[in-house]
């Protein structure tokens, strides 16, 4: 079992939630992977990596790059420090902390193919920065006072399952957001936050070929920028994000959907990741056989970090043999893993969608050109995955990721414990509301002026995704 090691983030923080906001922040998030022309073995090698480094509760025998180095599928642009510095960090709801690669840091990446050069936070270079000491509330929270060593400050220590390591100091500092000052309009704004400064990375953390610059963490943990910005009463525990997979738009927002209306399902509670509960599970009608433990254990993940979609191997056999029944195609194994097939007609008019039934009747319809990927011309692949993942219990898991949550206003609300979505037009706009009354709208867009993103041969296209977030 050591060889399945779990992460973790030695972090805990008791947080007090307030009840209003009345204004908002954005920031630009850039899409790792946008559009439909892409090489498939990207995607499965993404989920691999991030897999052994976000599933900390369950088993990952999926073979592969096992590394842990992913920059995972978004990643955006934020500031830190007085003046203010600019850095590139990964978005991640399977992580809890923001984390930056800092000076001096012989392990750290040195340069990354994703269009831009990363840069290292310097503590002496902030006039605002302050180490996170022993006797600080935050600290006090987050390790046991007699581990705590005076001389060196509050540390943070991640161990991944490949064993590669991120250590480093707390540091306080100003981080500087977009503030929505009215419909479509942004003005400056910066909140002090809590984050790890990184000094110290091992094993393939340090050299990966889409490095960045740290992450970004939007899991539960109280840890979070969410979670500090929520106990110092600036903002709400709930974020939301539509994402369109076609045109590389979308939206990230923290604070309070006003419109579109999202109906809602329970989060099974003390979970590290946002499971829910999986009722039934149907292809246009023809009911699927659910392994008994998924919807007894809340054994589904949502995860809008992964790429496609894993299942157990007899639900994925039960699927591919029911979805082919109502369309006949000839399948062939493409990169070993990957059931496609050539077709020359509409796969929407032709081939059945996908429905899971979730806890409260919270319905999500996987249509088609959601589920399968176009290879090359006339040759299509599914997008569903044999995941062969189980948590410490042998129970079997689902991990829904971006492929069946794209097109849809997806809305994680931690302080009433629920998920839900709503269909959406995920490259036009939602209405974002704080405590005052105010309603604000927050659209996407698409960084066209940015240079083009070369992986390994393919146009890495840019998702800008503003991020909505509600201040007192």
């Amino acid at each position: 079992m050591e060889s399945r090691k779990k992460f973790c983030v030695a972090v805990a923080v008791l947080i007090i939630v307030t009840e209003f906001a009345s204004c908002h922040v954005v920031f630009k998030v850039q899409h790792k992977f946008a559009g439909k022309e892409k090489k498939l073995a990207h995607f499965k090698s993404h989920d691999t990596r991030r897999h052994s480094r976000m599933l900390a509760s369950v088993d990952l025998p999926l073979g592969g790059d096992s590394r842990v180095d992913s920059v995972g599928l978004y990643f955006t642009k934020i500031k830190l420090g007085t003046p203010p510095r600019e850095y590139h960090v990964q978005v991640d709801t399977g992580s809890d902390i923001l984390w930056i690669n800092c000076s001096p840091c012989p392990k750290c990446p040195s340069k990354t193919n994703l269009g831009f050069s990363l840069s290292l936070y310097d503590v002496k270079a902030s006039s605002t920065a302050k180490k996170v000491g022993c006797d600080d509330d935050f600290c006090s929270f987050i390790s046991n006072s007699d581990s705590c060593q005076s001389d060196l400050g509050c540390s943070y220590h991640i161990v991944y399952a490949d064993q590669s390591t991120s250590q480093g100091n707390f540091i306080r500092d100003n981080l500087s957001l977009d503030q929505v000052t009215g419909d479509l309009k942004t003005g400056p704004l910066g909140q002090e936050v809590v984050f790890g400064c990184g000094s110290d990375q091992s094993g393939q953390l340090g050299k990966s070929e889409s490095a960045v610059d740290g992450v970004m963490g939007f899991g539960q943990a109280n840890t979070s920028v969410l979670s500090q910005l929520a106990a110092a009463g600036d903002a709400k525990r709930v974020f939301s994000h539509c994402l369109d997979n076609v045109k590389g738009g979308g939206i990230f927002a923290i604070g309070v959907v006003d419109s579109p209306a999202v109906k809602t399902t329970p989060m099974v509670p003390n979970q590290m990741h946002y499971n829910v509960i999986l009722m039934e599970m149907d292809v246009d009608g023809a009911p699927l056989a659910l392994p008994p433990s998924i919807a007894k254990k809340g054994g589904t993940i949502i995860d809008s970090g992964t790429t496609l979609a894993y299942l157990p191997q007899a639900l994925y056999d039960s699927l591919i043999e029911t979805i082919t029944a109502r369309q006949p195609v000839k399948l062939h194994i493409v990169e070993e893993t990957f059931q496609c097939f050539t077709f020359t007609k509409d796969v929407d008019q032709a081939f059945p969608p996908v429905n899971f039934h979730f806890e409260d009747s919270l319905k999500l319809t996987v249509y088609p050109h959601d589920y399968l990927f176009s290879l090359e011309s006339d040759i299509y692949c599914f997008g569903w995955q044999v995941g062969g993942m189980t948590t410490d219990e042998r129970s079997e898991v689902i991990l829904l990721g971006d492929m069946v949550l794209s097109n849809k206003l997806v809305v994680y609300d931690l302080e009433n414990e629920v998920i839900g979505w709503a269909d959406h037009n995920c490259s036009s706009s939602i209405k974002v509301k704080d405590g005052s009354g105010g309603v604000y709208s927050v659209a996407a867009d698409n960084l066209s002026s940015a240079p083009p993103l070369l992986m390994t041969g393919k146009l890495l296209a840019i998702l800008a995704i503003f991020v909505a977030v509600a201040f007192t």
